[in-house]
């Protein structure tokens, strides 16, 4: 739509689903309309924070956000590519090679690389860009369940062992993600939510359990000489605000003005200043989280300043 050609390198079949929380801004849902991206979802309309004894909404000002099963997501922009005409080689990107001019993978020569393979990005190790491993061990596990959504917003269950995340996606399902650093199945990671164990009580398990992580990926630079990193690709702080793929569209649209201005060194510093504010709310979050004595009353902080809650949410979305 920029004027490019492009063509995409992808191995896997069509659809792809992944370890989400499927949640979508109304910032992302916007911008997947105006590249001509059809969805179908269902809306929410805000998020909720609970705890055992605690419980505050924060309510969108701009639009609702859409829940997405990710199957249903990239079947969407599988179809808004076959629109477009653009080109799906069912194969591995390999080897990489460039020069001053141009870049080769995959048996193809192009101007510019955009590796947007996800978390563990084989394109960001192979150009050693991956930054030191911190140690930190988040992971996130997702199922669905056949069940109507009993609310119109996010909710976000907290509990020491760390987060459940509960976003419908359908009239008659839900999909939910637990975040934590403790090893253990699903269904053990949810008797740590006893209030969420009984919402779900009586449902009926709707899809398989998939897992994703580690979650914190330091990377060095966002460039490497004619590839560009987009995504999960170019660095991952934690799923705790979801915004992943809002920060994916922004950071993707940088790079398309950066290629076609033929400047990538330019990419960098417009990587980090449509990510930072995200990037910064998501870090002290999660710092909070991970002291002892702040963690317990992060829920009832948010309680207590709901205006605050409220203005953060906001901005996040």
């Amino acid at each position: 739509m920029a004027g490019l050609s492009v063509a995409v390198v992808e191995p896997r079949s069509a659809p792809i689903d992944k370890a989400c929380g499927e949640g979508i801004a109304h910032s992302a849902v916007s911008y997947l309309s105006r590249l001509g991206v059809e969805l179908t979802g269902r809306e929410f309309h805000g998020i909720r924070y609970l705890d055992e004894s605690h419980s505050v909404d924060a309510r969108f000002t701009a639009g609702p956000g859409l829940g997405v099963r990710r199957t249903t997501l990239h079947a969407a922009l599988m179809s808004r590519l076959a629109a477009l005409d653009i080109p799906v080689l069912h194969t591995r990107v390999g080897p990489i090679t460039q020069n001053t001019t141009s870049v080769t993978a995959a048996g193809i020569t192009a101007r510019y690389l955009a590796a947007a393979d996800g978390l563990h990005s084989p394109i960001r190790r192979q150009l050693d860009l991956c930054g030191e491993n911190s140690g930190e061990v988040r992971r996130g596990l997702r199922q669905h369940f056949a069940v109507s959504p009993w609310t119109d917003l996010v909710e976000v269950y907290w509990s020491k062992l760390g987060e459940a995340y509960v976003t419908p996606v359908a009239d008659d399902m839900v999909g939910v993600a637990v975040l934590t650093s403790a090893r253990g199945t699903f269904d053990s990671h949810l008797d740590a939510f006893p209030l969420l164990k009984r919402r779900l009580r009586g449902a009926v398990a709707a899809s398989a359990v998939m897992g994703a992580g580690p979650l914190r990926q330091r990377v060095r630079a966002r460039t490497s000489g004619r590839v560009l990193l987009v995504g999960d690709a170019a660095g991952y702080v934690d799923a705790l605000t979801g915004e992943g793929i809002a920060v994916a569209l922004r950071t993707s649209a940088e790079l398309v003005d950066c290629v076609r201005a033929d400047r990538p060194q330019d990419y960098e510093a417009a990587w980090r200043r449509v990510s930072w504010e995200c990037r910064l709310l998501t870090a002290s979050l999660l710092w909070a989280r991970n002291r002892p004595l702040l963690a317990p009353r992060i829920v009832p902080a948010a309680a207590a300043l709901p205006g605050v809650y409220r203005t953060i949410v906001n901005r996040l979305s």
